[in-house]
This record gives structure tokens, C-alpha cells and sequence, in this order.
């Protein structure tokens, strides 16, 4: 038998976790777009409206259609919407890539530069998209954190030659960004990699899903824990050349540790960062953990799409690790301490 998802009410009388306030009085406010990028490298921003216009959705060898872009994003808003209702819930900023360009079979025989515009097709075969919720947040460290939700999905992960139509894979994701530099705060409990369906009711339902099971208070008190541990410059030094290393690392012995996605490219990006960002950098010789991963998280921006919530979890692995060993919790990550 089905089971039936059964979503339990949210409380509303406070969405500043922590903090007492009077009855909420809902406010209308207008639908807003952030004007800070999460994802930059690679991608080029697009809207809604270029996707639904301008882009064709692939189909199955038996022509039967693919779940559009613009569905998923619609999807997952929606989901968001009715689960949070009540609060603002921001636009979505959509980031693509990797775009396929096509023509119509009317002009088969052109030359390319012969083409009218009317003649030509195109999708993007990656999409990463997110908006917040602006009033659920936390303050950490004088940061403001806001309850953000979004997803990726890659066409490159279906086999679109089949004969028949098959399962599609979403990856969708619920967490914290930084309002100041849209830094995504993810851990592997608030990501949901591969989500297959075959419709968009399947789809909706797995959201609404990761919504209910996503614990926000624990995710908050996580990065709280993070901002009262502190590396010296000694220790951070120790930890990038470490995780420099583990690129030449042989595969047995990357086994044995604890794994890193974060490439050499983004970590000199901490590095420089560590010295320059105002915000997040060295102060008085030492860094928090939490400003350590807001530095791994803000390099995560130059990461392919397909690559994004996979790095962005593990920043969050290797920020809570060091913290472990550095609190006697456990020495799982001690090898990049030295």
C-alpha cells in the first residue's frame, strides 16, 4: 500500500531561532531577486521567461517529453510556497550551462550563417537555481543567514536514446545562504542527490519530502559550534597544504582518509581570500570555522554545475571534522591537522 506523506504544522511565531518575539503580523512583500550570484564561474545567468521562450525540451527517443526546465524550478517554488506559507518567498535565481544548440528540420540544408533566427534551437543541458526565504533567518558572528532552497539538474545523467521514456534525476537541496555574499551553507541532511521520478507529481512529492525532514534549529546550532572554534595561522597553514596533498595522494591512500572535493584552484582562492576578505578572512592572527568554510564556500562558486552541491556538502564535512578534532570529539580528520 502508498504510504501518504503526512506534513506536520510549522510553527510561526518565531522564524529567528532563538530570539522571543511578539504574534507575527504578516507582511505582503513584493517578490524580490537577490542581486548577488551563488554560482558564478561557468554558468550564465537566465530567467524564467528565456527558458519557457526561448529553449526546446528534449525528448526521449519515442518522443515523449523530458520534464522542462522551467517545470522543475516552478515545482520546487511551489513546494516551497505551500510548505512555507505565510513567508516571503523570493524569485529564483537561475544559473545554466553548457548550451546545446539545434535547428528546426525546415532547414536541414542551410549553412549556419544562413539561418534566421526562427530556424534555430537551443537548450541548456545544466541548471542550477535558488531563492530564498527571507523571513526565516539566524544571525551568526553579525552575518545574516536566510533559509534558502533551490536545485541542479544535469540531461547529461539520462540517457535520452532509449527507447522508451525512463526515470529523469533531480538533485534538490534546503539550507542556509549568507545574505551578504549569497555563501551556501549545505550539509549532506538538507541534500537530496539523484532524486529519480517520472513525473512531476513524483517530483513534487519528494521536495515536499526534504522539506519536512529538514531540521533547521540543528543546522543553525552547527554553525554556531563552527564560529566558536578558531584555527591559528599555524593550523590553517597546516590544513590548505594538507588538502593541497591530497590531491597527489595515491587512491589507496585517499581511502584511508577522509574524502576532499575542494580542487587546487579553490583553495588557493581560500588562501588568497584568507588574507584579503573583509568579511571573512584573518583577524588577529586566527579564523573562525565558520568564516574557514564561508571561504571554501565562496571558491565552491567557480565549481561546475554538476559539481556545486557535492562540493558544498563537503565544506561542510571538512569544517565540522576540523572542529571535531580540535574539540577531542573524534580524530577522523586529523590527518589534515597534521
Amino acid at each position: 500500500m502508498e504510504s501518504t506523506l503526512q506534513i506536520m504544522p510549522v510553527q510561526r511565531t518565531s522564524r529567528n531561532f532563538g530570539e522571543f518575539t511578539e504574534e507575527a503580523v504578516i507582511i505582503e512583500e513584493p517578490v524580490v531577486k537577490s542581486s548577488v550570484s551563488f554560482l558564478d564561474a561557468n554558468t550564465n545567468p537566465v530567467t524564467l521567461e528565456e527558458l519557457t521562450t526561448q529553449c526546446v525540451v528534449p525528448t526521449w527517443a519515442n518522443q515523449e517529453l523530458t520534464i522542462a526546465h522551467q517545470d522543475f524550478i516552478s515545482c520546487v517554488h511551489d513546494a516551497a510556497s505551500s510548505f512555507y506559507a505565510g513567508e516571503t518567498v523570493n524569485a529564483p535565481d537561475i544559473r545554466c550551462s553548457h548550451i546545446v544548440r539545434g535547428r528546426t528540420p525546415q532547414s536541414l540544408g542551410k549553412k549556419a550563417s544562413e539561418l534566421l533566427e526562427c530556424e534555430k534551437t537551443q537548450f541548456y543541458q545544466r541548471l542550477a537555481f535558488a531563492f530564498t526565504v527571507p523571513t526565516i533567518f539566524e544571525t551568526i558572528r553579525g552575518q545574516k543567514l536566510e533559509l534558502c532552497i533551490g536545485g541542479v539538474r544535469n540531461y547529461s545523467d539520462l540517457n535520452l536514446y532509449r527507447s522508451s521514456k525512463g526515470l529523469e534525476k533531480f538533485s534538490c537541496f534546503i539550507g542556509w545562504r549568507m545574505k551578504i555574499c549569497s555563501n551556501q551553507i549545505l550539509t549532506g541532511e538538507g541534500v537530496r542527490f539523484n532524486m529519480e521520478v517520472t513525473n512531476i507529481n513524483e517530483l513534487y512529492r519528494n521536495v515536499l519530502e526534504l522539506f519536512n525532514s529538514f531540521n533547521a534549529a540543528k543546522e543553525i546550532h552547527l554553525m554556531q559550534t563552527l564560529s566558536d572554534t578558531y584555527l591559528s595561522e599555524t593550523q590553517f597553514a597546516q590544513v590548505v597544504g594538507r588538502m593541497r596533498m591530497y590531491q597527489a595522494l595515491s587512491p589507496a591512500r585517499q581511502k584511508a582518509i577522509p574524502r576532499l572535493l575542494i580542487t587546487d584552484s579553490q583553495i588557493n582562492s581560500v588562501c588568497r581570500d584568507y588574507y584579503t576578505n573583509e568579511v571573512f578572512g584573518v583577524k588577529d592572527n586566527a579564523i573562525s570555522l565558520f568564516d574557514f568554510h564561508n571561504l571554501l564556500t565562496q571558491a565552491n562558486k567557480m565549481s561546475y554545475v554538476d559539481a556545486y552541491l557535492q562540493r558544498g556538502v563537503n565544506a561542510t564535512e571538512v569544517s565540522v571534522g576540523l572542529n571535531n578534532v580540535l574539540q577531542g570529539l573524534d580524530n577522523k580528520y586529523s590527518w589534515f591537522l597534521g
